[in-house]
């Protein structure tokens, strides 16, 4: 049992800059998300798209920004679970017990859920004997793209992730690119990159093909991909990569007893609490009148909800607002060095 003062869902930039302001109140925290990486849609939908509506930084990219929020937060050391969700809260006395599907349990006074718009989960395989092999030779996504040099890589997809991978791991593996469809739908510079990888010989190319069948013991050694036409061809292959999108889901939240509206979580603005005490929402699942879903939006609400929090951890003390510039307490806990 993990024994903490608050619990995050979700690690993109808003639970990240939430960590930073429980930490500047003297609050820890620790942070779950069903992601295998930190940075929550900045990352994992546009790592490389500019963002121009950050105060005071006039352009970055989503991983930038990740970066540079994890950067802040690195002096209050939280712990993340990643590749994990949220699967069962409830009460206990004064406190809320958590678990999660890989079997972390949490024991905290607050729980702020800074979901999104939920949990993203990739699209997957229909096809099941994919199953026994994921997270093994089928991947959906790429943590180390050292592992795949010198192997031989079949990528599905036909939009901007599976052209990219495709490009970059050409360099070092043998790549064979599969698209349901006879038109790829990424971006025009990486089709034309493709095309011309193609015609040097440095990737083949199959379109109108969909996989088939996952064939090995231990390992992956072949699939077969199936034709418009009902053509079947086998290929050997030492790793299989789809890339097909994700789905966004809100998961086990709709159990827990808030009072959803549709698929967001009505919260005052006081301090962006539920309707059960001692869980917050804030970013793109909370709602309230004039709600705008920006990242900067979601900053506030963590700011809030950070002190919303600290009755719950400490209820025999008063919080003392003070600005940073100014608190010693503060200061000390960033590790501003005089």
């Amino acid at each position: 049992m993990i024994k903490t003062d608050t619990l995050i869902i979700g690690a993109g930039p808003v639970g990240l800059f939430c960590v930073h302001q429980l930490g500047i109140i003297g609050l820890k925290c620790e942070v779950v998300d069903n992601l295998d990486k930190i940075g929550g849609q900045c990352i994992e939908l546009y790592p490389d798209k500019p963002i121009y509506d950050i105060p005071a930084v006039p352009k970055c990219t989503g991983e930038g920004l990740t970066n540079n929020l994890i950067k802040q937060i690195e002096p209050f050391k939280p712990n993340f679970y990643l590749g994990e969700r949220v699967q069962e809260i409830k009460k206990l006395k004064k406190k809320w017990i958590v678990k999660t599907n890989k079997g972390s349990e949490f024991e905290v006074s607050s729980i702020i859920i800074a979901a999104g718009v939920g949990s993203f989960e990739p699209r997957k395989f229909p096809t099941k004997d994919a199953e026994k092999y994921e997270g093994k030779q089928v991947l959906y996504s790429i943590k180390d793209k050292k592992i795949f040099k010198n192997k031989t890589v079949v990528i599905f997809g036909g939009g901007d992730s599976a052209l990219d991978w495709a490009i970059e791991l050409s360099n070092t593996s043998k790549i064979i690119l599969v698209h349901r469809r006879d038109e790829f739908r990424g971006m025009q510079a990486s089709i034309d990159k493709v095309n011309q990888l193609k015609d040097e010989g440095k990737i083949d190319v199959y379109k109108k093909y969909q996989l088939n069948s996952v064939i090995g013991k231990e390992k992956v050694e072949s699939i077969t991909i199936k034709h418009d036409d009902d053509t079947i061809k086998e290929i050997k292959t030492n790793y299989v990569l789809g890339f097909f999108g994700l789905i966004m889901q809100l998961g086990p939240i709709t159990e827990w007893g808030l009072n959803l509206d549709k698929k967001t979580i009505p919260v005052n603005t006081e301090n962006f609490e539920t309707n059960k005490e001692g869980i917050f929402a804030i970013g793109d699942i909370c709602s309230y009148p004039g709600k705008l879903k920006l990242i900067l939006s979601g900053f506030h609400e963590g700011a809030l909800a950070a002190r919303g929090c600290f009755k719950y951890a400490k209820p025999e003390e008063k919080l003392r607002f003070e600005f940073t510039t100014t608190s010693k307490a503060a200061q000390e806990r960033l590790g501003v060095k005089k």
